[in-house]
């Protein structure tokens, strides 16, 4: 039996993008489907686009710009 636990730190990281259509119904189905990407923690619509929240010791900002791609949300970084 192991008698270490071992934490890994988190470092929580916002960035902003932006949509290039308005956010509707549909996106923000999109936007729930994000949530199971590993890393990504939080996802704020804000005028004109969303801020993301994600631990940056699991992704870098251009592979959570492909997340949000992959899932179907038309976003670009601010």
């Amino acid at each position: 039996m192991c008698d270490r636990l071992f934490y890994f730190e988190m470092t929580k990281v916002q960035i902003d993008f932006g949509l290039q259509r308005p956010l509707d119904d549909e996106l923000m189905t999109r936007i729930a489907g994000a949530y199971s990407v590993y890393g990504i923690q939080k996802i704020k619509p804000t005028p004109g686009g969303l801020t993301v929240e994600y631990d940056a010791t699991r992704l870098r900002p251009a592979e959570v710009h492909a997340a949000l791609t992959r899932v179907g949300i038309p976003a670009f970084q601010k």
